[in-house]
């Protein structure tokens, strides 16, 4: 956590969320005590065949989880993990795990992942993982004062066919008229490129369901250009490779289409350390989002592999970029004004901001 005059600050700034898989808030803790309750057997914590001494502990599996290699090697604890998730009630558990940690750093409102494609594998029925979060999500908005959308994913290392399957279960279930907020794309971007999708994407465009995909974070930023023609995503999901230096000429053409229709990018600077897209928080290009007027939030991805919640995120930018207060009021009305809640609640939480800002701001200047 950063230790400057801001930290208070940050802690009391009202904030948004737009990129956290709720399977990637699953702490080692509850990992352990889930798979005990449903009898799944976890690698067995030796070096031979089939092992792996992380899972010897708690602290050894945290441990691990501070030395992935890249994005697949991280998959697979990712995975693993989800073995664990059960019925309805584990869900449940672990969306209210997620929601009270949200809460305690100022969470007012939430875009939730999920992939219900790693349930389904393993026997577990799409009504099971829906119902179960829906619950946690309800009680997070009345005990909570947090608002959130759900938003289903397809995983884009299986065959595209299944993902269309998956968008009309969930469809044809009547769920899009309530429980989930949207469709998105996620897990290993190479070798699956967005025209892989272009058939799921029409298909929810149709039915007049909202569109996000991962893009621009293991792939080139032609990837995000392809995620906007050809799948008409409405925001990008990372998108790292618009801002950073490739083929200049794709790069700044990007940049200037991302500021001029106003797509947002939700940002996640641990996990882009964590899986060594980038050296270190310094090299997150905050400064030319900024200079940019390029929409973008600040997001947690996986907070129980990449080491911080949104909070966390906030303070490591704070350390290496020494932000004034009215910087950070800027980017969280951004965050609020790329939403997908009701524009009453984005009036609610921009009041929010407003008011803590303002605190601040007469107790410190504008540091």
């Amino acid at each position: 956590m950063c230790q400057t005059a801001l930290h208070p600050f940050l802690e009391a700034l009202p904030k948004c969320e737009h990129h956290m898989h709720i399977e990637g808030s699953l702490e080692p803790e509850l990992l352990f005590e889930l798979a005990a309750k449903n009898g799944i057997a976890l690698p067995a914590p030796s070096a031979g065949e089939g092992g792996d001494p992380a899972y010897a502990s708690i602290d050894a599996l945290r441990k691990r989880y501070e030395a992935f290699t890249g994005l697949d090697d991280f998959l697979g604890y990712y995975y693993i993990a989800m073995s664990a998730l059960v019925d309805a009630a584990d869900f449940e558990r672990l969306g209210l795990a997620y929601f009270r940690k949200a809460a305690a750093q100022n969470v007012r409102h939430a875009e939730v992942f999920f992939d219900p494609q790693a349930h389904s594998v393993r026997g577990v029925k799409l009504s099971t993982v829906v119902e179960g979060i829906q619950a946690a999500r309800e009680r997070a908005e009345r005990e909570l004062g947090i608002t959130s959308v759900l938003i289903m994913c397809v995983l884009r290392h299986l065959p595209p066919a299944e993902g269309v399957a998956l968008f009309e279960e969930a469809r044809d279930a009547g769920y899009f008229s309530g429980m989930l907020g949207g469709i998105g794309l996620d897990s290993s971007e190479k070798p699956f490129p967005p025209a892989l999708w272009t058939e799921l994407y029409g298909a929810a465009k149709a039915a007049g369901v909202r569109r996000t995909a991962h893009a621009g974070e293991e792939g080139p930023a032609q990837y995000i250009v392809d995620s906007l023609d050809m799948l008409d995503a409405q925001r990008i999901d990372h998108g790292l490779r618009s801002v950073l230096a490739g083929d200049e000429r794709v790069t700044e053409a990007l940049l200037e289409r991302l500021v001029e229709q106003k797509i947002m990018l939700t940002l996640c600077p641990l996990s882009n350390v964590r899986l060594r897209c980038l050296e270190s928080v310094r090299d997150f290009p905050l400064r030319k989002l900024l200079d940019r007027g390029v929409r973008f939030s600040i997001n947690s991805d996986d907070p129980a592999y990449f080491g911080g919640y949104i909070l966390e995120n906030y303070c490591a930018l704070q350390d290496a970029f020494g932000l004034s207060v009215r910087e950070w009021e800027s980017i969280a009305k951004g965050a609020v004004m790329g939403s997908w809640c009701s524009d009453r609640r984005k009036a609610e939480i921009f009041m929010e901001i407003e008011a803590v800002a303002g605190e601040w701001s007469v107790g410190l200047g504008d540091q």
